[in-house]
This record gives C-alpha cells, sequence and structure tokens, in this order.
C-alpha cells in the first residue's frame, strides 16, 4: 500500500517536468529560432507479487503442478529518461533587413564569445560599432577567416553563404577571395559564413541568448561541406517550431494526468488510515 504512494508520487513528478518544458515551450513560442523541449520518460522495473506463504505447489499421487503461485506484475513509477531538444525546421518570416539570415535545414551558425565559441539557429544579427556582424549581445559572427566585418546596406549574403560586398567599398579587392559581376554589379567575396553541425545536435546544452554549447553527447562541432550545407536565406527570420496547439492539448494531457496521480495518493493514504485504525481497534 504505501509503495503505491510512492509509485503515483512518481508519476506526479513526472508530469511536473513535462508541465516545465510545455510552459517553456509556450513562453518562447515568439523567440526567434526556439526549438521546442521534449520529455520523454521510461518505466521503473516490475516487481512479481506471488501470494504469501504459499509455494504454489500443488501435489497429488501422479507430480506436483503448479497452483497459479503468481499473483502478477506491479510497477513501480516511472522516471524522467532525458529531457532533450526538437530541432525540426520553422517557418520563415520575411523582414526585410539586411542583417537577418535563416537557416533552411540542419546546421548552427558559429558565435565567438568570451566562453568560447558557441552555436546558434538565432541569425537576428545586427551591424556592431566597429562594423563586424554581430548577434544582439554584441557577439561576432564567424566566418571561415574569422569575424565579418562589413559596411551598412554595401553586402550581401547568398544561399551558400558567401558573403559579397560592393568592389568599392572593399579595403583591398585584389586580396580578396574572389570577384565577379551579378545583379548586385561589381562585387567581391569578402568570407563565407562558417556553419557547423554535431552528430547528436539533440544533446546540445542550451547556454541562453538562443545559444547552444556542444556536450559530450552532442559531440564537437563539424564544418559541413557544399553538400551538406543548409541553405542561407538573408531578410528572413527562423521562427519558433512550437504549436500552440499541440501545447495546449499536451498541457490539458498533463493536468488530467497529475489528478489522477493526486487521487491515487489520496486513497491510498485513506486506505492505510482505515487499516492502521482497524488494526488498533481490535489489537491496541
Amino acid at each position: 500500500m504505501v509503495r503505491g504512494i510512492y509509485t503515483a508520487a512518481s508519476g506526479m513528478r513526472a508530469q511536473q517536468w513535462r508541465l516545465d518544458s510545455t510552459a517553456n515551450n509556450l513562453a518562447n513560442i515568439n523567440t526567434d529560432s526556439y526549438k521546442r523541449e521534449q520529455a520523454s520518460f521510461k518505466a521503473n522495473p516490475e516487481l512479481l507479487l506471488r501470494r504469501v506463504n504459499d509455494d504454489g505447489v500443488f501435489r497429488n499421487p501422479f507430480g506436483s503442478h503448479d497452483n497459479a503461485p503468481i499473483i502478477g506484475k506491479m510497477g513501480t513509477g516511472v522516471e524522467l529518461n532525458e529531457l532533450f531538444l526538437d530541432f525540426s525546421q520553422g517557418a520563415f518570416k520575411e523582414t526585410d533587413n539586411d542583417y537577418d539570415l535563416a537557416l533552411y535545414g540542419k546546421g548552427f551558425f558559429v558565435i565567438a564569445t568570451p566562453y568560447g565559441e558557441r552555436y546558434t539557429r538565432n541569425g537576428s544579427f545586427q551591424l556592431g560599432k566597429e562594423g563586424y556582424l554581430e548577434t544582439k549581445e554584441g557577439y561576432p559572427v564567424l566566418g571561415q577567416d574569422g569575424p565579418i566585418r562589413i559596411q551598412a546596406n554595401n553586402f550581401k549574403i547568398d544561399k551558400e553563404g558567401n558573403v559579397w560586398i560592393n568592389a568599392e567599398f572593399a579595403d583591398n579587392p585584389e586580396q580578396l577571395i574572389g570577384r565577379e559581376d551579378n545583379e548586385w554589379g561589381e562585387v567581391v567575396r569578402l568570407s563565407t559564413l562558417r556553419i557547423v553541425g554535431f552528430e547528436g545536435d539533440r544533446y546540445l546544452k542550451k547556454q541562453g541568448s538562443s545559444l547552444y554549447r556542444a556536450t559530450e553527447f552532442s559531440g564537437e562541432a563539424v564544418e559541413l561541406d557544399a553538400e551538406e550545407r543548409p541553405e542561407v536565406y538573408q531578410g528572413f527570420n527562423e521562427a519558433a517550431n512550437v504549436n500552440p496547439v499541440t501545447e495546449m492539448v499536451q498541457m490539458i494531457e498533463v493536468n488530467r494526468s497529475y489528478e489522477a496521480n493526486q487521487k491515487v495518493i489520496q486513497t491510498h493514504d485513506a486506505m492505510l488510515g482505515t487499516l492502521i485504525n482497524q488494526y488498533v481497534r481490535y489489537n491496541g
């Protein structure tokens, strides 16, 4: 009976984890490139119940056989298995801001921070005071040759992540990576955005400000080659991959499951109280 209380309590704790992750998803529904959290659970080992003081063996002149000695199995509750990130693609929002970038496909921008390199899907960037492409927190966005220095209204970024600037604004156009004429006029290729991937991106650790850091389970960042790189879209932001209807339905399920486990505890508590009172009454 007491074991049943602990089993129901573990169920309540599991629903609390689900509620926290769901509430966090709903709170960040308008956060650019937010990736929803998902909790998964596993059952504790089950117990095999047998009758007390009875080996269940029925003997007769012809031998013996089991006389249903096993009552059945009893679960011992549930526990959190993992809280992982769902990196499915979010919808695009057009902003017409040259500093906004969105990735279509798996991959991450690389950001230089005081704590080392960090990774993000949030391409809501800005022009820093020193002319570098930066995050809203002032961390520079890294290209293959380091931080990317640009000027206002004189750069374009293509789907491959190449950063092009007008040739007339280049400090030394002849030393830059490439030069060509296209729909933007005569331009030179300044740099290429660093875009990396992970073997187990679901195990990345949130750092805050839409940044992630690698863990031993996610593996180290791997530079993506041309075939694996996601497409880069300038003037767009990636929206959160949170479906508000799905999250609200899940929240209702969580509340009902929590209440059901709560009633189980109340029932076990009442039964235990009755048992103790009856024992004291007849044996006290």
